[in-house]
Order: structure tokens, then sequence, then C-alpha cells
């Protein structure tokens, strides 16, 4: 996922480049959601992925 926002993130900064700005918005916007969606996602993975199973 992490990927997906580097891509996005890549798109927004080439098209704003080229003078998309509507495209511009649209990619840094769903790289920001993608972003923020990974981090809580890892977070909760590494608070409830380390039970010992003993």
């Amino acid at each position: 996922m992490l990927g997906w926002a580097v891509m996005f993130l890549i798109i927004a900064l080439i098209a704003a480049v080229f003078g998309f700005f509507g495209i511009v918005s649209t990619a840094v916007g769903i790289a920001k959601i993608l972003f923020f969606v990974f981090l809580i996602m890892s977070i909760l993975s590494f608070i409830f992925g380390k039970r010992s199973s003993v």
C-alpha cells in the first residue's frame, strides 16, 4: 500500500511539472489517503502482531 501512495505522489509531481493541476490535487489526495491507511494498518500490525505463541 505504501508503494501505491508513492506512485500517486510521483504522478502528482509529474503532473505538476506539466501543469495539470486538476490531476495534481486528485493524485495528492489519493496519496494522502493511502499513506494514512498504510500508517494505521502498520501500527495495528505492530500492536496486535506481537502476540507470543507459548
